[in-house]
């Protein structure tokens, strides 16, 4: 006689192991030894989970309007940290420090820093380096 699990009991594990395997570090998607800079207008906020992204629309050489989508972390974390969402205002000028995507996208980054038009910047998160020393020693 086999001992059977019902499926509704396996169908349960999957469900509680997804969102591990959906976890992801930062330098699996970016790459933290490059950063690349932009200046423009804040087009969008989205203040959701798993990351908040922010939108800036800048010029290139040529004078065309160029669409950035750049992570942040969690909202969840960020509020901790300091940051809200009430301090990013559509139509607001910003200067971005990010990190490149790994895959070479486009136009894609994560945020370093984010400093407004009155000059305050805002740092998102630690530095990666900082964390790997942290991480190394403990």
């Amino acid at each position: 006689m086999t001992n059977r699990l019902p499926g509704g009991f396996w169908l349960l594990i999957l469900l509680l192991v997804l969102p591990v395997w959906a976890h992801h570090s930062i330098s699996s998607e970016f790459d933290t030894s490059k950063t690349f800079n932009i200046s423009g207008t804040l087009t969008k906020v989205e203040w959701v989970n798993p990351h908040a992204y922010i939108y800036v629309d800048s010029k290139d050489s040529q004078g065309t309007t160029v669409a950035y989508a750049l992570e942040t972390g969690p909202p969840g974390n960020l509020r901790r940290a300091g940051v809200l969402r009430t301090m990013f205002t559509v139509g607001e000028k910003v200067t971005v420090e990010a990190y490149a995507a790994k895959d070479g996208t486009q136009h894609l980054g994560l945020v370093k820093s984010i400093t407004f038009a009155d000059g305050h910047t805002v740092v998102m998160g630690r530095d990666p380096k900082d964390l790997e020393k942290i991480n190394k020693s403990e």
